[in-house]
């Protein structure tokens, strides 16, 4: 008995995070009432006080704790802690941690979320949004772009310089817009909406280029002279990071600056010599100023003793001799300006260090701070553009296109491709809007950044096939009609780009997130690598005994809310969805637990087991984006009319979590841990993994085929027109007129099915371009009235026009491949041969 309690008041206090001096009397009167009611009894007496004493040994700080325990303890994790290299060092001091804290945390604080700070733009954003983005839009055509010139066109180019379209982020005071990340994020959104090559052209100097550097990190000196260049246009900056060898791996860089005296505007000064080659560089075949990351060394010591000083960010201008610049990659059929830079030996000053001299050896961590910017930014918002402009066109197409005598959005078959387009848009523009709020209240976040930048573009690739699907022939065919064919080509692009998602999942995501979150990590690494063998085992000794109660208590949490379903954790009661609240708080409490048993044992291993990253990412990527659709929901006002795509987003992200997190545990490393572990997290067994149903899929399938409001708060921020003559307009435009005429279209089809071929005077038998004469029937029948015929007869064109597809010629065809205008014809009936 005095065993019995003494355990049972030890694993309720840890489960509800009591400790100190009133754990060690709880649990010293649970062992003497246990002690009593064995009646005294010696073993019970000696067993129940061994226990209790090791309980207080580690419970109660003190030097005995710290010569008998920690010490040695010490010793034992310093072999289990991940070895951590000079650039992982960087990345973990890089950055903030914000609300992925909390899920690493095993009992997110809900107020935290909901209470923060949303993403929101100033009145002058949304006028920029409403003026020089939208104006922007109007000017692109798409098909011009990618398949005549190449490039934007001259005007195109001079109005985003003209506008600040460069200078969105540089502060007013140096002649940029000094606009938020949320409208950073919303602009860049828009326009690729309408042209990718575009809205990567306007992305990129306001993400991870030169501007950004120079804004937190420059002289005062370099920010006077460049941002206002760059704000307005007078420089266009590229910045090359990635070489041939070295790939993603910054410690690799073979490109290098040697510290030497030079020539610089006829004077001698000290600089660099600095041989690059750099590949897949946005805007390098235009920049007037590239930038350059760079190992620098100092053979001749002219700046102290170390030969080596590190990764080091520079300014080249692309007029310095023996710079090469100026040819071009193509990336899938997208033409904004990307390509090589390369030089030998080129001298530059210190002057041309971003930050100066004092910032030599300083360019990794410049690099990262600026990355967890750029990465939450740039992609993601590429990523919701796709899917906005793939549920307002496709959910369009699909109410249009009909078959069968009905519309296509009412086979099942449809509804189910139809259904993860809308949520997975949803999603995405929730954890969007989740991460650049973070990002305008300061916050720098390293991990959220990964998974954005993940995630986003992965369901960009989910959702754009899907509507591919949908659309059929009428996306696979080339040509100025078709409005799916670049986003669909752009894809690995956004997938590759900043870091390939293979990387990014298996290596990156819980690699990083798992030190750089976790509570206690962090701080036992530093203990571990002081030198000061006292203060290390001091500093350890305050940290380890919590970092263990905070793993039991995970474990405990995890084992109690699965035999119980949840039902035991307490929940927000906004907008009754707490069975949603407590399965989130139950396996955050699991994945805390899983993160704690992977680091003890597989440690320095991990990045060599990137399945069970992988599968530990995919964990935390489902967490964090069932919680970003409910602050979503949240700073809506909670609106009904979204609450199906909520519950199915929140079903869909507990599905995933569920199956991935059962697949970490059957495939775990360590074999005896499997079942343990499955006992912990799963203790019902794997139940519950079914995601949402067909009825709640139907209903979501339809939010973007009805005209209602939640259609277009899921195409929120897209670049719309009704221009028939437009490849987007065309569809919006079929589906307006076909709304306006559901009832008259209804009543002819109901007309031609409820007569047999004799009585429909060979109507029948007319071809879909024969409009005039099918409406004129019908009104010579009185299906429709003579009003109405003249709507009517506008509505069948625009649905014809709407799945008929472009055709060239065969010079047409040899002068696209020159990269001229195509002779295009649209074929109306099948070509005689």
């Amino acid at each position: 008995m005095s065993v019995m309690l003494l355990l049972l008041s030890a694993l309720v206090l840890i489960y509800f995070s009591i400790g100190g001096k009133t754990a060690a009397i709880v649990m010293s009167v649970a062992t003497v009432i246990g002690v009593a009611q064995d009646d005294w009894h010696l073993l019970s007496f000696l067993i129940g006080g061994l226990l209790l004493a090791l309980a207080l040994l580690v419970t109660l700080p003190g030097d005995l704790r710290l010569d008998k325990l920690s010490r040695p303890l010490l010793g034992w994790v310093r072999g289990r802690l991940p070895k951590l290299s000079d650039t992982e060092q960087e990345a973990l001091k890089s950055g903030s941690v914000d609300w992925d804290g909390e899920l690493f945390s095993g009992k997110p604080e809900w107020n935290k979320l909901l209470d923060a700070a949303p993403a929101h733009l100033t009145s002058e954003e949304q006028a920029f949004l409403d003026g020089p983005v939208e104006e922007l839009c109007k000017m692109l055509d798409d098909w011009q772009i990618t398949h005549e010139h190449y490039d934007l066109p001259d005007k195109v180019w001079k109005f985003i310089r003209s506008k600040g379209f460069f200078g969105l982020v540089i502060p007013k005071e140096d002649g940029g817009l000094g606009f938020s990340n949320t409208a950073h994020s919303e602009i860049v959104m828009k326009i690729s909406t309408r042209s990718v090559s575009a809205a990567v052209t306007v992305m990129v100097p306001n993400s991870l280029g030169p501007g950004e550097l120079l804004m937190h990190y420059g002289t005062d000196e370099q920010k006077q002279h460049y941002l206002p260049r760059l704000a307005g246009g007078d420089e266009i900056p590229c910045f090359a990071l990635t070489s041939p060898v070295a790939g993603s791996d910054a410690g690799a860089i073979p490109d290098k600056g040697i510290v030497c005296k030079g020539q610089w505007n006829g004077k001698e000064v000290m600089g660099l010599k600095v041989t690059w080659n750099k590949r897949y560089i946005t805007l390098a075949p235009v920049a007037t100023l590239i930038g350059l990351a760079i190992k620098v060394y100092d053979p001749e010591h002219l700046l102290g003793e170390q030969d080596d000083i590190g990764v080091t960010c520079v300014l080249v201008p692309r007029d310095t001799d023996g710079v090469n610049a100026g040819t071009r990659h193509l990336p899938m059929n997208t033409v904004f300006m990307n390509g090589p830079t390369w030089g030998t030996e080129v001298f530059i000053p210190m002057d041309q260090v971003i930050g100066g001299q004092d910032m030599l050896g300083k360019g990794w961590t410049m690099l990262l701070e600026c990355l967890s910017i750029g990465r939450s930014i740039s992609l993601p918002a590429l990523g919701t553009g796709a899917g906005k402009l793939a549920s307002l066109a496709t959910g369009s197409y699909a109410y249009t296109r009909e078959q069968f005598g009905r519309t296509i959005s009412q086979f099942e078959g449809v509804q189910e491709a139809l259904e993860p387009i809308a949520g997975y848009t949803y999603m995405m523009d929730a954890a969007r809007l989740l991460t650049v709020g973070m990002l305008d209240r300061g916050v720098r976040p390293a991990v959220p950044s990964a998974v954005l930048k993940y995630r986003n573009t992965d369901l960009m690739r989910e959702v754009i096939n899907h509507a591919m699907d949908v659309v059929a022939g009428r996306g696979v065919i080339t040509g100025p009609r078709n409005f799916l064919a670049r986003a669909y080509q752009a894809v690995p692009i956004g997938i590759t780009v900043e870091g390939a998602n293979i990387l990014t999942r298996s290596l990156m995501i819980f690699g990083q997130g798992a030190i750089r979150c976790h509570p206690f990590i962090v701080e036992e690494i530093e203990a571990a690598g002081m030198e000061d063998q006292d203060k290390a085992a001091k500093k350890f000794d305050g940290i380890f005994y919590r970092h263990l109660a905070h793993t039991t208590r995970n474990a405990l949490r995890s084992f109690v809310l699965g035999l119980s379903k949840g039902w035991l954790e307490t929940a927000p009661r906004h907008g009754e969805i707490q069975q949603y609240y407590r399965q989130l708080g139950r396996f955050s409490a699991a994945f805390a637990m899983m993160t704690d048993v992977t680091l003890l044992t597989v440690g320095g291993g991990l990045k060599a087991r990137q399945r069970l990253s992988g599968r530990m990412a995919d964990c935390l990527v489902h967490l964090y984006y069932a919680t970003a659709v409910i602050k979503q929901w949240h700073e809506e006002g909670y609106p009904e009319d979204q609450r199906d795509l909520v519950e199915w987003s929140l079903q869909t992200c507990l599905h995933d979590l569920q199956v991935a997190m059962r697949e970490a545990i059957i495939n775990f490393p360590v074999a005896a841990l499997r079942w343990p572990l499955r006992l912990i997290v799963f203790p019902l067994g794997a139940t519950g993994l079914n995601g949402p149903d067909d009825k709640l899929g139907a209903r979501v399938a339809a939010t973007i085929v009805d005209d209602t409001p939640v259609r277009q708060r899921i195409s929120r921020g897209t670049f719309v027109n009704l221009d028939p003559d437009d490849p987007l307009g065309r569809v919006l435009n079929a589906y307006k007129l076909a709304n306006e005429t559901a009832g008259m279209r209804q009543r002819l089809h109901e007309a031609i099915r409820s007569r047999d071929e004799d009585e429909l005077d060979g109507i029948a038998l007319l071809m879909g371009h024969q409009r005039k004469e099918l409406v004129d029937w019908a009104c010579a029948q009185g299906i429709v009235t003579a009003d109405e015929c003249p709507k009517l007869e506008e509505a069948l064109t625009a649905l014809y026009d709407v799945i008929r597809v472009d055709a060239f010629d065969a010079d047409g065809l040899k002068a696209l491949a020159k990269g001229a205008k195509g002779k295009r014809k649209v074929v109306e009936r099948p070509a005689k041969h």
